[in-house]
């Protein structure tokens, strides 16, 4: 049982920090996001009920998307922010209190350590491992803004074959609300392979309601903002993440800027 004083204590030992962060000085007009990059869950939470076979699922995590997003930072000499739990304990891709911020269920599966939780553990949730992430994201961009630095965002994501038995056919997926040019300009790239299936909103549409980074850090200050999903089963190899990681690479409207002295 952890004691008040345990829990109100800072983070150590299996608590890694909640963001990490990449070539934060990057010379590249694009900010990477992936804040699905990784499974951690601290023992505290034993699991939160689950076997461990679930952690491996895309329940707890979008797998590829870290890998291809580290790539993708050297590769654009860009910087990039990776989240340092899993999705099941807090979602960073969705407003705090919604549905999807502390899930209950998620695809077709029961997260029983997430029902009934107080508002004190949404709290300490929040402080730990969602507020530290988006205040890291936005300091970046607010120095950006003030040095008159050219700024496009693009989240990272993969998403499942199958989803509750229904196939999706497409191979990427290029999601926007506001920044439907750099959309556009994105999926263009990517379409010069002619064997790709990819299009513009598919297989999510962005919601106010449902996403935070391209709405919070991308329309609401004015920075064109996409969220890129990759399907899952191509990324199940390094040859298949190196491959996605050139692709997007050759296909992203990426322009290097001075760093302001």
């Amino acid at each position: 049982m952890t004691s008040q004083a345990e829990k109100d204590s800072p983070p150590q030992g299996d608590w890694p920090e909640a963001v990490e962060v990449l070539n934060e000085h990057g010379r590249c007009d694009i900010v990477l996001l992936c804040e699905h990059a990784s499974n951690h869950m601290p023992s505290e939470y034993g699991q939160l009920g689950l076997d461990a076979s679930h952690l491996q699922r895309h329940i707890a995590w979008d797998i590829g998307a870290a890998e291809v997003t580290r790539l993708l930072s050297a590769r654009l000499d860009a910087p990039a922010f990776l989240s340092g739990y899993s999705r099941l304990l807090i979602d960073l891709n969705r407003p705090l209190g919604s549905p999807g911020s502390i899930p209950v269920l998620s695809e077709d599966t029961n997260i029983p350590g997430n029902v009934g939780i107080d508002e004190a553990e949404r709290t300490r949730r929040a402080e730990i491992m969602f507020s530290p992430f988006h205040e890291r994201v936005a300091a970046l961009l607010d120095r950006r803004m003030a040095e008159g630095r050219p700024t496009r965002i693009v989240t990272m994501h993969s998403f499942t074959p199958v989803f509750l038995g229904i196939a999706r056919p497409w191979h990427a997926g290029v999601l926007h609300a506001h920044a439907a040019d750099l959309a556009a300009a994105i999926l263009f790239g990517l379409r010069t392979d002619a064997a790709l299936n990819v299009a513009a909103n598919v297989p999510y549409v962005i919601s106010r309601d449902a996403d935070y980074a391209v709405p919070i850090h991308g329309d609401d200050r004015g920075i064109p903002a996409v969220l890129v999903e990759i399907r899952q089963d191509l990324l199940s190899t390094r040859s298949g993440i190196e491959e996605w990681a050139d692709r997007l690479a050759a296909a992203l409207p990426a322009h290097e800027t001075e760093t302001a002295s």
